[in-house]
């Protein structure tokens, strides 16, 4: 992949991500796929996505034993839904604790900023797939409706798969 493809796919799932404050992160326990929502901790997204967890957590473990996640987005006001795959790393990174650090978190980490359960969870993304249909319930409802008139071959949204890595 050349840089310039690689920067329009970060620009276009930056894009739609913007906004969303939780992802669904799923796991692998080794027998079963978990999913719980993490609050995404940086605004602008260049590739990665930060995470804070308690270091004592289940993801935690699961992550150690199997690097690949998946997030999920959903923004149901403008009908976009996101699929992040990647690879994730685990760290306590004192720096980046300071710069994801929110008062919010004092919920999740009661002894502040330097709580030895911080844990950063820094997701590499390398896929990134989208469905993105029209915001308009008007525009939406006709598109429904060319679709099942045309057996599907005119398209209700934008469905695309992204490659980040």
């Amino acid at each position: 992949m050349n840089k310039r493809d690689r920067s329009e796919a970060i620009r276009k799932t930056a894009a739609l991500i913007r906004g969303i404050k939780i992802a669904m992160l799923t796991t692998h326990s080794g027998q079963r796929l978990r999913s719980r929502p993490m609050a995404t901790q940086q605004a602008d997204f260049d590739g990665d996505l930060w995470f804070l967890s308690r270091a004592e957590s289940g993801k935690v473990d699961e992550i150690e034993h199997g690097a690949m996640v998946n997030l999920s987005y959903v923004n149901s006001d403008s009908h976009v839904y996101v699929s992040l795959s990647g690879r994730a790393e685990l760290s306590r990174n004192r720096a980046k604790i300071e710069e994801l650090w929110k008062p919010a978190h004092y919920a999740w980490f009661p002894q502040g900023k330097d709580d030895p359960e911080i844990m950063v969870i820094k997701v590499i993304v390398e896929e990134a797939e989208y469905w993105e249909a029209p915001g308009n319930v008007l525009v939406r409802s006709y598109q429904l409706l060319k679709a099942v008139v045309t057996q599907g071959k005119s398209k209700v949204g934008d469905h695309q798969k992204l490659t980040l890595d």
